[in-house]
Order: C-alpha cells, then sequence, then structure tokens
C-alpha cells in the first residue's frame, strides 16, 4: 500500500513539473509570438534581412555639354562581370579551375586568385576591379569564351568622348572609387551626381528570388546637366594648334584662354601637358594654368599700367624720354629688352609699340606715383580671385613698394593669372567695362524639367573711362601694324587686331633664368579692334626655338589660328559692311537656316541650295531624319548644311575640309573624331566610300596650304633627285 502511495506521489510530482515546464514554453512561444521578440532581438526584422535582399538603384551622373549642345562629358553603358556559384542553378559556373584559367588574362587577376572565388561558398561573386565597367567590346569579347556561369550586369559609365578636349576644365571621375577629381567634375560634384535608390525582394536560402515575391523600389534620381560657354568649335580648333605646337616646340606648358568681350563667357580654354579623361593614370599635369598659378607676366601687363597713367590724368604721350637704361636710384638698373640699347630719345607713346621697360618704369616713378599703379591694378581686380567656376582659383601675389612698383609696370616682381588677365583686357575691349568671366552658363534638372541655374554676364567694375580704353585701344593697334610694333607675327588676314606681346623672364633660385628660350612668350590681344568681339591670351613657356626663330613664333601660329577659327565660326566680318536688310539674313549677319527635317532628301537638298548653302546627304533613305546646323540657326553663305537620312552611310572625301566643317560632321553623324594638325583637312584614316555608322571612329591629320606646297616641292625635289642619281 506504501508503495502504490509513492508511486502515485512521484507521478503527480513529474506530472506538475511537465505543466510547469509546458507553461512556461507556452508562455514563452506566445510572448515571442507576440512580441516579435527574443532578448531584444526583433525577430521579424532578422528574418527579414536574412531573406530579404537589396539592390541599390544608381542614379547617372549628370551631363556635361558644350554652349552648342555636343555632350563632352556623358554617362555611357559599361559591363561588369560575376559568377554565379550555386550548384544546380542554371548558368552556375561548372568548371572553376578551367574558367579560372581562361578568364583571368581578361580581367587581370592572378589565376589562383580567381580560382578561389570562384570556389567560394557563395550564391554569387563579384570578380574584382578588372572585371568593372568594361566597354561593350570587351564584354563581346568575355563572352566569345563561352564560359558557364559569368554574367555581365550593365552600370553607368563616365566618357568623354572627345579625349583630351578641355580635360583640365572637365576634370575626370575616377572609375575606381567613384570620386570626381579636378575641375568642373569636382567643382560641382554635388550638382552632377545623382540620387541613389534601392530594390528590395525576397530570397530563398540559395539566394534565389522567390516567385512571385514584391518589389519595394526606391526611385533614384539623375544629377543635374551642366551646360558650358565653351564653343566645341572654338576649343577644337585651339586643341589642334596647342597639338601642332607642342609637337613642334616641345615647350614646358602652354596655356591659352579665348572668352567673348562683351559678356566674359569663356569660349575655349586648354593647357599644356594634357590628359585624355577617360585615361588618367599618367597624368603628369593636375594644375589648370590658367586659373590655378600665377607668374611675372612680363609685357602684357603694360596694357594695365598704361590704362592707369592714361586715366589718372598725368599722362602726356607726346614727353620723350632716353630709352635703354634708367637708374630709379635704388642700387638698381632698369634695362631695355634689347640688352638696354634703346631706341634714343622716344616718346612715351611710342614706349608702348617698342615695348620699352624703362618709359613704363619711369611713367610710374615720375609721372603717376607707385599709388596710383596699385589702386588701378586693384580696380583691374590684380592679386584676388576672379571667382569663375573653376577650382583652386589663385589669387595671384602683387608686391608693394615703390621700386617693386616700377618692375611691376613693365611685369616683374608681381604675379597674376592668365584669367586675371582675361578679366582686365575686357575693360579695354569693352570701352571701360569690366566682364566678370564665366565657364558656367546654365544647370538644368531634367528629372523635374526645370533650370535651377542661369547664369548673365555681369560687370565686374569699370576700372577706367571710355576715352582711355580707345586710347589704350589705339596703342595696341600700333603694336601690331605699327612700324616699330614688337606683334607684326599677330596681323591675320581680313580683320584687325590689337594686343600686347610678353616676354616674361622666370624666377630661379640664382636670379632669373638665362638665354633666349628660357622665357615665357605670351600674347593678350582682341578682335576686331574696332569694336572687339574675342579677347584671347596665350603663353608658351621655353618653347625649343631655332637660333633664327623669334618667340612669337609658337604663340601667333595658337593665337591666330584660333582667332581665325573664332572670327568665322561667329559670323564676324569686321573688314566688311555686310547688309542686314537683305533678304534671307538674320539680324546676326547670318543666313536663318531652314528646318527640313522630314522632307524627302531631293526636295531638301534643294531647299538648302537655294539659300545659297551646301547641301551634304548622309545615307540612302528617302526622307532626312536630322540636319546639323538645327533649324532656325544662323550660318554663313556657302556654309555646309549636313542632312542624314539614314543610320549608315558612305565616309565622305574630307579632303579641304575646315575644322569646322569636321566638327559639325562628328556632331550630325554621332561619330568620333581623332584629329592631328592645324589648318584643312589633308588625309583621314576611313577611305571615301566606305560603309560607315555613328560608331565608328576617323582620323583626320590638318595642314595649312603652304605646308601641303611644301611638301609637294619636297617630294617632287626628291623623285627628280631619285631620277638624276638614276640617270648618273
Amino acid at each position: 500500500m506504501l508503495k502504490r502511495t509513492t508511486i502515485i506521489s512521484r507521478a503527480f510530482l513529474l506530472f506538475g513539473l511537465a505543466a510547469i515546464i509546458i507553461a512556461v514554453l507556452s508562455g514563452r512561444f506566445l510572448f515571442v509570438q507576440v512580441s516579435q521578440e527574443i532578448d531584444d532581438v526583433d525577430l521579424e526584422t532578422l528574418a527579414n534581412e536574412r531573406w530579404t535582399n537589396d539592390e541599390p538603384l544608381q542614379g547617372e551622373r549628370g551631363n556635361i555639354y558644350a554652349s552648342n549642345g555636343d555632350a563632352i562629358a556623358e554617362e555611357v553603358t559599361s559591363y561588369s562581370a560575376f559568377a554565379v556559384l550555386q550548384d544546380g542553378y542554371e548558368g552556375a559556373i561548372d568548371n572553376p579551375e578551367e574558367t579560372a584559367e581562361t578568364l583571368a588574362p581578361y580581367i587581370d587577376m592572378e589565376e589562383e586568385r580567381l580560382a578561389e572565388l570562384l570556389t567560394s561558398d557563395q550564391f554569387q561573386v563579384e570578380l574584382g576591379a578588372g572585371a568593372r565597367q568594361l566597354s561593350f567590346e570587351e564584354r563581346e569579347e568575355i563572352e566569345d569564351l563561352n564560359l558557364e556561369g559569368i554574367h555581365f550586369r550593365p552600370e553607368p559609365m563616365r566618357y568623354y568622348p572627345n579625349q583630351a578636349f578641355a580635360s583640365h576644365v572637365l576634370g575626370y571621375v575616377d572609375r575606381g572609387t567613384g570620386d570626381a577629381v579636378m575641375g568642373l567634375e569636382a567643382a560641382l560634384d554635388q550638382e552632377l551626381e545623382g540620387e541613389g535608390g534601392s530594390m528590395s525582394y525576397q530570397v530563398a536560402r540559395n539566394g534565389v528570388p522567390l516567385p512571385g515575391s514584391e518589389e519595394e523600389i526606391s526611385d533614384a534620381y539623375d544629377g543635374n546637366d551642366v551646360h558650358l560657354t565653351l564653343d566645341s568649335n572654338i576649343q577644337l580648333a585651339l586643341e589642334q594648334a596647342m597639338t601642332s605646337v607642342d609637337d613642334e616646340y616641345d615647350p614646358e606648358r602652354m596655356i591659352t584662354v579665348v572668352a567673348n568681350a562683351k559678356t566674359g563667357e569663356i569660349l575655349a580654354m586648354s593647357n599644356r601637358p594634357s590628359f585624355n579623361p577617360n585615361d588618367y593614370e599618367d597624368i603628369t599635369n593636375h594644375t589648370n594654368y590658367a586659373v590655378s598659378d600665377h607668374f611675372e607676366p612680363g609685357s602684357t601687363q603694360k596694357i594695365f599700367t598704361m590704362s592707369a597713367a592714361i586715366d589718372s590724368g598725368e599722362y602726356d604721350g607726346d614727353e620723350e624720354f632716353e630709352s635703354g637704361t634708367y637708374d630709379p636710384g635704388y642700387d638698381n638698373t632698369i634695362s631695355d629688352h634689347n640688352n638696354g640699347e634703346g631706341w634714343g630719345t622716344i616718346s612715351f607713346d611710342e614706349a608702348m609699340e617698342r615695348s620699352s621697360n624703362v618709359g613704363f618704369s619711369k611713367l610710374v616713378n615720375e609721372v603717376m606715383g607707385a599709388d596710383i599703379l596699385y589702386e588701378y591694378l586693384d580696380r583691374f581686380g590684380f592679386g584676388e580671385e576672379t571667382g569663375i567656376e573653376l577650382p583652386n582659383e589663385a589669387p595671384g601675389v602683387i608686391s608693394e613698394g615703390d621700386l617693386d612698383a616700377m618692375y611691376t609696370a613693365f611685369g616683374q616682381s608681381s604675379a597674376v593669372t592668365p584669367m586675371q588677365q582675361i578679366q582686365a583686357i575686357t575693360a579695354i575691349a569693352n570701352d571701360g567695362q569690366m566682364m566678370h568671366p564665366y565657364i558656367v552658363d546654365r544647370i538644368e534638372n531634367e528629372n523635374v524639367n526645370e533650370t535651377v541655374y542661369e547664369s548673365e554676364p555681369e560687370i565686374a567694375g569699370e576700372p577706367i573711362s571710355e576715352e582711355t580704353a580707345e586710347e589704350v585701344k589705339e596703342q595696341l593697334l600700333e603694336v601690331v601694324y605699327g612700324e616699330n610694333g614688337t606683334g607684326g607675327a599677330f596681323q591675320v588676314d581680313d580683320m584687325t587686331i590689337a594686343g600686347k606681346t610678353g616676354t616674361a623672364q622666370i624666377p630661379s633660385e640664382n636670379g632669373y633664368l638665362s638665354g633666349r628660350d628660357e622665357n615665357i612668350f605670351s600674347f593678350l590681344g582682341m578682335a576686331p579692334a574696332e569694336d572687339p568681339e574675342i579677347v584671347a591670351y596665350v603663353a608658351v613657356d621655353r618653347p625649343d626655338l631655332s637660333e633664327d626663330e623669334p618667340g612669337t613664333q609658337p604663340v601667333s601660329t595658337i593665337f591666330n589660328t584660333v582667332m581665325q577659327q573664332s572670327m568665322q565660326y561667329l559670323n564676324l566680318q569686321p573688314d566688311e559692311s555686310a547688309d542686314l536688310e537683305e533678304e534671307g539674313t538674320s539680324e546676326a549677319g547670318g543666313i536663318e537656316l531652314e528646318d527640313v527635317t522630314g522632307d524627302r532628301s531631293e526636295p531638301a537638298a534643294e531647299t538648302v541650295s537655294e539659300q545659297n548653302l551646301e547641301p551634304f546627304i548622309l545615307g540612302e533613305g528617302n526622307r532626312i531624319e536630322s540636319q546639323y546646323p538645327f533649324a532656325g540657326e544662323d550660318v554663313i553663305d556657302g556654309e555646309k548644311i549636313f542632312l542624314v537620312s539614314d543610320d549608315r552611310w558612305d565616309m565622305p572625301d574630307m579632303t579641304g575640309w575646315s575644322a569646322r566643317d569636321v566638327v559639325k560632321f562628328s556632331t550630325a553623324t554621332g561619330m568620333n573624331i581623332e584629329h592631328s594638325g592645324t589648318g584643312y583637312v589633308r588625309d583621314q584614316s576611313l577611305e571615301p566610300g566606305s560603309e560607315v555608322e555613328s560608331t565608328d571612329s576617323v582620323s583626320v591629320e590638318f595642314a595649312h596650304p603652304d605646308e601641303e606646297d611644301e611638301n609637294d616641292e619636297e617630294e617632287e625635289e626628291e623623285e627628280e633627285d631619285e631620277e638624276e642619281t638614276g640617270e648618273e
């Protein structure tokens, strides 16, 4: 009986313990089910994190455009390769070792490292930096290997279609880090950068998306587009001229800035050494010399010293002085540039024409005084940033003191930037009104089709009177056209040039560098001189000159070429009176182009011909799909008008075409043009008549007609020599 009681008691005890355990577990399960938490861990969140896949959606970076609408920095489609590893999943890696051996050379990865990735315990793996941002051609090469399990994902890539085109202005985007480096890419990074989004979806344990699972998408937004004042036609002419001079004279560096005298818009800007922002690994120069470097300007500074003297009322141009050397009383002797020989007794007006250092130092020391010079240099903006949108602008250095003022008067002692000189010269060109330089025309948000920023011309100051500007301009005309002027090399056919040459010495540890090549040769000028529209500054640092070659030669090669192209492209006829009332002529002085898009090809060509223009049909389509220049644009008499009727066409014979014609052809077709030399097309890489399309590229070589004549004469002489040798 006792034994039975004990058994029953123990049974009740076990039952009670079991009931308690079940109650506790049930309560815990109920608590977890209601609260969705275990020890402060949110189970729902944990499950979502484990079984939800989040993929980022990237907003594309905004494009950068030239003033005529050509994209000069844009987002294009590239591809990233990745591998699917999950066994049994369709399209997975079949043989990791063999795949690694075949693929490694194409993505710049060691075979062992790639094999390690392809055998890792993951659903899929990325294949490193070498497998990112592949071009379409690189993707095709890998696809032709027929490797099971290798897949591609499209992604945007920053691309600069014109190669080394205003590269220091644009800068570049590092493809590895995505960071904007240099130029406007860096300065306007917040405007250009897109806003990322994301896409979420449910996946199974092996990472495969669950059928029917709903996607949650947070939209991405593209960055703003930036439209510049740079003109692609003028910029192309500038790049060609600078490349030609770089090849021939091998200078240490070169700087050119071209601007609209009336508005301050920067039309072109380039430096050498330059670089291709698509291939930035070997950049030797990260400095945009036009804004970030200051140096002693040499005699171009005499423009502003003369302006100060005249505007202050202390100047008498007929007053004479003894040129050659000058002892201002500070144990210093100032010498004229012809080894101190001078030109005897000359007037102060003649001091500009002959570029007399003595004359300008006397203007400061004996006529107006240092304080007046410094006051006017401040009015012209020297010693402070212009405020142009480009990064890392230098303020320059204006040395103070009476002796420094005398040296500053002719371009030594103080340092200025090319952009400061461009800003200051607009006051001479623009009747005393100095225009603020700018390079960003507008910024547009394409997501909402809204212009978020728009520039307009801004007067930076009025440092001198209209009368002073006119008098200085007359002196600068004498520099170029006067009997004793130093700027004769800058005379350009069919237009008048006013400007000032400069030969700046280069400071070193032991004074200034010596030798006729050891200088910065420059020219600061404007055209047409009667009513300037264009101002330009060109500087060539230590070119390799022949014994009988002046320093103005490489400078004038750039300045004259760019000025000719600029004046032609902007339809400026400085020395001919244009009849604006002539039928078919717009107020801007050109022919307003009619719209022939959608018309049949032959009638469209006839319409263009009737406007005294030259139609150029590309393709054999029945109707015109696009035209360039666009309808409504002002064009000049006899200009080529490209009419595109198909997506494929015969390559034209470009022999004799100008740089402007080549740029228009590239814009009309989308073809990439690589170029060398200056002048007119002499040779092209694609045979005339060969079938091409917009994705093709062509290289063209430019040359001046006189160069062709010289080459022809040399070839004829060589042939004659060969004939004579044969006869002997």
